[in-house]
């Protein structure tokens, strides 16, 4: 297996983003963790707290995000948050003119009635919280009932969010304000404050982190160039987490190639409670043929599964936003973090096989002996893949 060196060398030559060192990063998992863990970093904030994210609905975390954002403005913080206006599009009446009034930045991304139609099917996706520029948050929570609990019944969906401190928020609040400046217009050139330097936390504050922003774009993004580099580079394992899969056919090929040369392939998605259908039908067009190639498939029973994350040869973790289908490779703003730190990868798959408790595998055989209705609704649904 390549030392940690050896990977980093890989990825900062292909991506051409360094990485950051002395980062710590916690794994939360499910509503029952995440949020309580956010709210105490807005509630402990003392200067400074910038939001994204693409979901806010409704709920009890809607109301208590709502109240803490506009609580910290109204004493004195500067607080910024964005909004994306087709994901926040069902947002609680009155939770926005709540913050606002209290003295709230918030904008919203790319209005739906505007006349640059074309941009109006590319969506931020990035969830992002950063707190005095010192922790910051990423990967798929939304703020909405959906997400409270413990993914203990299909009402409570299964996720997967981080907190990470060090250098690597730098990343995060570049991802924010690039969004930040396109709704606001403008760039700030004296921040309110400066981040402190700080030493490392302790000895086991070592991740090593690569902060992978992308944009919509008519070419393959960054995102792509990641994954395809994840796939090259594994020598013993690939475990794949998404809530929406809909690869192309290069990255169908790549995943075969890895089992080829001996790695073990696994992908878990939603399976019976899915809020994507079209999406899932779309990614099931590709399962033949990952089959036939010695790739493992399974689908998460309980409930809703929206958690994100790449694992590599147990030492590599691709965390964030994205998603592995065609909307997070090419259509919407997204931020991934990519962490070199053993602990952290044996944590994500200890909860992938967690996961396996609920999972259901999909079998070669009987997936070969699905209808001819099947395949047919499985086609004509990949004639739209790019946008799903």
């Amino acid at each position: 297996m390549k030392t940690r060196d050896q990977y980093r060398h890989v990825l900062e030559n292909t991506l051409g983003i360094p990485f950051t060192e002395h980062n710590a990063v916690d794994v939360l998992v499910n509503g029952k963790e995440i949020f309580p863990a956010m709210l105490e970093a807005i509630n402990n904030a003392e200067r400074q707290i910038d939001f994204l994210t693409f979901v806010y609905w409704t709920g009890k975390a809607a109301q208590d995000f709502a109240h803490a954002l506009a609580k910290k403005a109204e004493e004195g913080l500067k607080v910024r948050v964005i909004l994306d206006c087709y994901g926040a599009a069902f947002m609680a009446e009155g939770l926005a003119d709540l913050m606002t009034d209290a003295g709230v930045e918030l904008k919203w991304f790319r209005p739906l009635s505007r006349w640059k139609v074309w941009k109006t099917d590319n969506r931020t996706h990035r969830k992002v919280l950063i707190c005095d520029g010192e922790i910051g948050f990423t990967g798929g929570v939304g703020i909405a009932r959906e997400w409270e609990g413990d993914a203990r019944d299909p009402s409570e969906w299964r996720e997967t969010h981080f907190r990470i401190t060090g250098s690597a928020v730098s990343g995060l609040q570049a991802a924010f304000m690039e969004n930040w400046v396109e709704t606001e217009g403008y760039l700030p050139l004296q921040p309110d404050w400066q981040r402190d330097d700080r030493e490392p936390l302790s000895e086991n504050d070592d991740v090593m982190i690569q902060a992978v922003r992308t944009t919509a774009s008519v070419r393959w993004s960054d995102i792509v160039m990641l994954y395809q580099t994840l796939i090259r580079i594994a020598q013993e394992s690939i475990y794949i987490t998404t809530a929406y899969f809909n690869p192309n056919r290069q990255m169908v090929q790549l995943l075969s190639e890895a089992v080829d040369r001996g790695v073990e392939v696994q992908i878990m998605m939603p399976g019976k409670y899915n809020d994507q259908r079209l999406a899932r039908l779309a990614g099931e067009e590709t399962f033949e043929e990952l089959l036939e190639g010695g790739v493992k498939l399974w689908y998460y029973q309980k409930t809703m599964f929206h958690s994100k994350a790449i694992v590599i040869d147990r030492m590599v973790s691709c965390i964030g936003s994205a998603n592995f289908n065609h909307r997070s490779m090419l259509k919407d703003d997204e931020i991934n973090l990519v962490c070199i730190n053993e602990a952290l990868a044996t944590e994500l798959i200890s909860n992938f096989e967690d996961d396996l408790e609920h999972a259901e595998a999909i079998d070669k055989s009987h997936w070969e002996r699905r209808s001819f209705i099947k395949r047919s609704v499985e086609k004509i649904i990949t004639l739209g893949r790019n946008q799903i």
